[in-house]
């Protein structure tokens, strides 16, 4: 049975996180379980963008230096790093905070630059990725990530944060060759069970709801979860914030692909009270999922079941990331330097992945659901 440990946390005062942290590692066995003195682990907390700690768009650097210390007091020699949807890892981690907490602890930034193409052939879909020099040189991966919304998934949190894991442009080829959502989940479980991190320690003092992950809106939560398991841990964070598991593909696919354990009523759960973090208003979106469909006969109509993004033209600053980030082959944003030409959207060539919402620094693009969608509410 897999086990989740739920932990009260008050606010991201060190002393108070250092108290929860060690406690969670308590009730899991402590941090020798997963790692042996002289062993090279790899935290990989989640570093978006280069967004200040207080917009909850990244990984808090309490829990990762919490994190860290328990690791450092066992022996082992620890490194850090991600790499982000836009900026570079250097960049990110001095403004998230990530790279003052790292220096106070002696912690070397791992290389998240380069990598290698590897074979994985207990991939289900996908046996074959490049991945990141930074896991591939450690012992022992440690995945710390946030609880947040998301545009593309629902849901972002331990099996998702494990995209960071391929190098910089690349993650953007996935969304152009896997456009479809359940097959962009079962990439990303097959690339966590290649990662194969063995702990995750999710960020939910403060979480992100409504126009997730990096445009939504900060939510105070008090709990930090671990676990060995990332779709238990999924599965659990999900039920705390009033969202059904079964709607978000990596729990549903990754519990029956054997990836994680997403049945709730086989997950053991221990710690603090689960009622006392438990959130019904989260904003998110609690509707089923519908694919993308990017040719053939129901194109048309299945594709207006499929939010779109939209763009705020008032509040617009033309900083052009919308356009920079879209993987998209021609581009699904129409967008000129000049102050004058607020970015526009080619649907036509739009895949929905949502890379533009993902990552505008100014929450100025939302996702917008069909009046057909809203009637019949699937």
């Amino acid at each position: 049975m897999s086990k989740v440990a739920i932990v009260k946390c008050e606010n991201y005062e060190l002393d108070e996180v250092l108290r929860a942290v060690n406690y969670g590692f308590k009730l899991l066995g402590g941090a020798s379980k997963f790692a042996k003195k002289g062993s090279k682990v790899l935290l990989k907390p989640n570093m978006l963008c280069a967004d200040s700690p207080d917009k909850c768009a990244t990984t808090h650097p309490a829990i990762f230096y919490a994190v860290a210390q328990n690791f450092l007091k066992i022996g082992a020699i620890v490194s850090y790093g991600d790499s982000p949807g836009i900026g570079s890892t250097v960049r990110v981690s001095k403004k998230t905070g990530m790279y003052d907490a790292a220096s106070k602890l002696g912690l070397k930034l791992a290389d998240f630059k380069t990598g290698k193409k590897i074979r994985h052939d207990k991939g289900i879909q996908n046996k074959q990725f490049f991945i990141a020099n930074a896991v591939l040189e450690n012992d022992v991966i440690v995945s710390l990530p946030k609880l947040k919304s998301h545009g593309l998934q629902k849901y972002s949190g331990a099996v998702k944060n494990q995209f960071g894991c391929i190098p910089g442009v690349l993650k953007a080829e996935y969304h152009v060759k896997i456009p479809d959502v359940f097959d962009f989940a079962k990439m990303l479980l097959d690339l966590n069970s290649f990662v194969n991190a063995r702990l995750y320690v999710m960020d939910a003092v403060f979480a992100m709801e409504g126009n997730g992950p990096r445009g939504g809106t900060p939510r105070e939560m008090n709990v930090i979860l671990m676990s060995a398991d990332p779709v238990a841990l999924d599965a659990v964070a999900c039920k705390l914030i009033n969202l059904d598991p079964n709607l978000v593909p990596t729990i549903s696919l990754g519990s029956k692909l054997g990836f994680g354990q997403g049945n709730l009523n086989k997950v053991k759960i221990v710690g603090d009270n689960f009622e006392l973090f438990y959130k019904n208003d989260f904003i998110v979106d609690r509707e089923p999922l519908q694919p993308f469909v990017s040719k053939g006969l129901f194109k048309w109509f299945k594709n207006w079941l499929v939010p779109k993004p939209i763009i705020d033209k008032d509040k617009c600053i033309n900083c052009g990331i919308c356009f920079n980030v879209c993987p998209a082959c021609p581009k699904a944003i129409i967008w000129s330097k000049s102050k004058e030409n607020v970015p526009k959207f080619d649907y036509d060539n739009c895949i929905r992945c949502f890379c533009c919402q993902e990552m505008c620094p100014e929450s100025v693009i939302s996702l917008k659901k069909s009046f057909i969608r809203k009637i019949i509410r699937l």
